[in-house]
């Protein structure tokens, strides 16, 4: 667009972050000095030529920049604004280049300028149609939006395309700078497009404001309602309580005033009170409702700041120990020093270090029935604590210890959690039972899970899964019981303090059922105390030869059968009542014995008559057992050759059976032995009970002697077991199980045992009783093993075999 009017000189009256189009009336505070400098100008210019009209030049002047294109304005008129202050009304009238700047009347700036040609070529005038109607339709939309119905009238009566485009200045969400884009444009075509596009943003983003503010209202109207309607039903169940005579004060569903009054940790109550604020904000019908009360209510009813108080008489707590159970002095001597060391603790200040109290973790590691289970209870009765049984045998789901997460439905906490709960106090004494029972499958390891629990620097800070609240463990003791201890993976064994209850002797059994289980079998039977009396002889063979086991629950069975023939034989009248029952008695009230010792039975009856018998000792699930050993040479005219080994055995004692062999066959001309026949003959060795697995390697010096006595046709003595692991230089190595397995000897009638030199300090373990009955020979070379065990051999069997010391 070219200009075609001759220059005009005119005064720069400047507007601040403004800018007037052509067509726009404006007022104009004449406070302003630049404002009053370049009207007075115009005023004398326009005397001075006879104008009518004053004329200045309305530029934009942007952070002290100018624009490059202005608006010519003509002075309407001067006088007082709205405000009372001195103003002008100027009206724009086209667009003006300015040029060089010039020299004229008064302070103001004046400048040379060209007037630009706006008007619209005859051939666009066709194409610009559409572009005026969308125009004027958008216009009219947004006026109808603010309630401008005189302005639309006025926009739809304008028909030249500059002036319509220039009417785009009236509009107050178009910036500066927008506005000195219209401004410089001087095509008006151009010019209406650019207004046009700038109109239709606005409105679009004008209808994602009003969207966004519809959906906001609804919200906000719809918890109003919803508020409503609550408050609605609270006065409604308060009448319906008042008609049911029901206290108005109850807060069984005020869930914020329980927590606010419950005596809770501190971050626990933050926890708590944002899940109320949860549970304000859903409705009844939202399933996350049911889930935020359930878990408040877990919270609310576990016990944070509950404890008992420990009865620390050291002297009266072993009592107790000592009166509950017999036996089980190291379990008995540990809990007495845990006793003694809280005391003293407590009473120097130290209850609580470093955030955590003195908790304590014990694996009780022995046979069923020796009393692991019960040793719980008593340790809560010597303490003064709640005591809490989990039972974990079969366990296979990682939740069950940490519980599940809140998302899942049915979620609850895990079972240390429940424990808490159950016992009432966060001190009590939780029995973790048959914790080598727990397995695993795709659901996780709950064993893994027991790490954090078990571990006493880690649990002052446990955190369920289901409460997501830290959980202070660290003033539980744990008790954990076991039957094997090889059952239990090592990270979860090093957490924990090992006491090993080997079983009880002859004589501890006998105080037990006399103490213990006569009582409470003669009250389960219906019989007084004065009824029915069981000689000691009779508890002893009961124990002896009824019974043979490490535990005691196989006794408590043969003592209540025993009641119950007793009490149905006097109701029967074939016997009176009281009645004491002596040793001779048994057999006809329960029948005969089922575990005769081997010594006792005819000698051409026992198992070592014949040669390439032994007896071992060895350690089950059960406790400690004895272990026979055969080995036979199969007939020359078969052919076999090789070893052969049965019994259910394990690698272990399968390499033990080779080092066995190896053994004699490299050493059999040193100890006199035909070992010939050991290379053209197949050995068979067989571990009776065939049905049980066994491994290990403590068989090794049994099957030596079972093979040396085969070859050697001396007999194997009764009276004697041996355990210990041989190598191939005849070495006896370590072993373990000794206590065990020497209550196994003791218990089957055996006096003589064998057992490795390196295993002699293990017998400060063994009871006293048992051991002035045993005769232990500890020995360093299974050459010694032969000596002690083989017998001479019989007359008529062939000459004595020398075997070398």
């Amino acid at each position: 667009m070219t200009s075609t009017s001759t220059p005009l000189t005119l005064p720069v009256l400047p507007l601040d972050d403004e800018v007037v189009l052509p067509g726009m009336v404006v007022p104009l505070d004449l406070n302003d000095a630049d404002v009053r400098a370049a009207v007075e100008a115009a005023q004398a210019a326009a005397r001075s030529s006879g104008s009518s009209k004053p004329k200045v030049l309305l530029v934009p002047r942007i952070d002290g920049t100018y624009a490059s294109t202005g608006v010519l304005g003509t002075v309407e008129q001067v006088g007082r604004l709205a405000d009372g202050d001195p103003g002008a009304l100027i009206r724009g009238r086209g667009r003006v280049k300015i040029g060089a700047g010039t020299t004229g009347p008064g302070a103001a700036l004046w400048v040379e300028g060209t007037r630009l040609d706006e008007s619209v070529p005859d051939p666009l005038l066709g194409q610009v149609t559409d572009l005026v109607k969308e125009y004027k339709a958008l216009a009219t939309s947004w006026l109808r939006k603010r309630g401008a119905w005189q302005v639309v009238d006025r926009v739809q009566a304008i028909d030249d395309v500059s002036a319509l485009a220039d009417n785009s200045g009236y509009s107050p969400f178009l910036t500066t700078a927008q506005k000195v884009d219209l401004l410089e444009i001087a095509d008006p075509v151009a010019r209406l497009k650019l207004a046009t596009t700038q109109l239709r943003e606005h409105l679009a983003e004008q209808d994602v404001a009003e969207s966004i503010a519809k959906d906001v209202q609804e919200g906000v109207d719809k918890q109003q309602r919803e508020f409503l309607l609550r408050r609605q039903l609270e006065a409604v169940r308060k009448e319906l309580r008042e008609l049911n005579g029901e206290q108005d004060g109850e807060e069984s569903d005020d869930y914020r005033a329980r927590v606010e009054a419950a005596d809770l940790p501190e971050k626990v109550r933050e926890a708590a009170l944002k899940e109320v604020d949860k549970l304000e904000r859903s409705s009844d019908q939202s399933p996350e409702g049911s889930w935020i009360r359930t878990w408040l209510d877990t919270v609310l009813e576990l016990p944070w700041n509950e404890r008992t108080q420990d009865e620390y008489d050291i002297q009266g707590a072993q009592a107790i120990l000592d009166a509950e159970h017999a036996g089980l002095e190291d379990v008995k001597e540990r809990i007495t020093e845990y006793l003694a060391v809280r005391k003293r603790r407590l009473e120097r200040g130290l209850g609580v270090v470093g955030g955590r109290r003195g908790g304590a973790v014990l694996a009780l590691v022995g046979p069923p029935g020796v009393g692991k289970t019960s040793l719980g209870e008593s340790v809560a009765h010597a303490m003064g604590r709640k005591f809490v049984r989990v039972a974990l045998g079969g366990v296979r789901d990682e939740a069950e210890i940490r519980g599940h997460r809140r998302t899942y439905v049915g979620a609850l906490p895990g079972r240390i959690v429940r424990a808490i709960k159950e016992a009432g106090s966060m001190n009590p004494v939780v029995l973790l039972d048959e914790i080598d029972k727990v397995g695993s499958d795709f659901r996780g390891d709950p064993a893994a899970a027991l790490l954090e629990v078990l571990d006493p620097a880690q649990n002052h800070t446990f955190r369920d899964h289901y409460l997501e609240v830290e959980l202070d463990l660290s003033d539980v003791v744990f008790l954990a019981t076991a039957n094997v201890l090889e059952a239990i993976p090592e990270a979860l064994l090093d957490r924990m303090e090992l006491v090993r209850l080997d079983g009880y002797t002859e004589d501890e059994k006998v105080v037990i059922a006399r103490d213990h289980l006569l009582p409470r079998q003669l009250e389960r039977a219906g019989l007084e105390e004065a009824e029915v009396t069981l000689d000691e002889s009779a508890l002893r063979k009961l124990a002896g030869e009824y019974t043979r086991e490490a535990g005691v629950r196989n006794l408590e069975r043969a003592i209540a059968r025993l009641l119950r023939k007793v009490a149905a034989q006097h109701e029967l009248g074939e016997r009176k009542l009281p009645f004491t029952v002596g040793e001779g008695d048994l057999r006809g009230l329960i029948g005969r014995p089922h575990h005769v010792p081997e010594s006792a039975q005819d000698p051409a009856e026992r198992r070592t008559a014949v040669p390439g018998v032994a007896t071992g000792l060895a350690v089950t699930g059960a406790g400690g057992d004895v272990l026979y050993v055969e080995a036979s040479l199969a007939d020359p005219e078969t052919g076999a050759s090789g070893l052969t080994l049965t019994g259910q055995l394990g690698d272990v004692m399968k390499e033990s059976a080779q080092i066995a062999l190896s053994f004699l066959r490299s050493h059999g001309a040193e100890l006199e032995l035909p070992v010939g026949d050991l290379k053209d003959r197949g050995v068979h060795i067989h571990f009776p009970a065939g049905a049980v697995p066994k491994d290990g390697p403590s068989a090794g010096v049994t099957m030596t002697t079972a093979l040396a006595s085969l070859l050697s046709g001396r007999l194997v003595r009764t009276d004697v077991a041996m355990t210990g692991e041989v190598s191939l230089t005849g070495r006896v190595l370590p072993i373990g199980g000794v206590k065990q397995k020497l209550l196994a000897a003791h218990r089957a009638g055996v006096n003589t045992v064998i057992i490795p030199k390196r295993n002699e300090a293990d017998l400060d373990d063994v009871p006293a009783e048992v051991l002035s009955k045993l005769d232990v020979h500890a020995v360093t070379d299974v050459r010694q093993v032969l000596e002690l065990a083989l017998s001479p051999a019989a007359r008529g069997a062939g000459s004595e075999v020398p075997v070398a010391a």
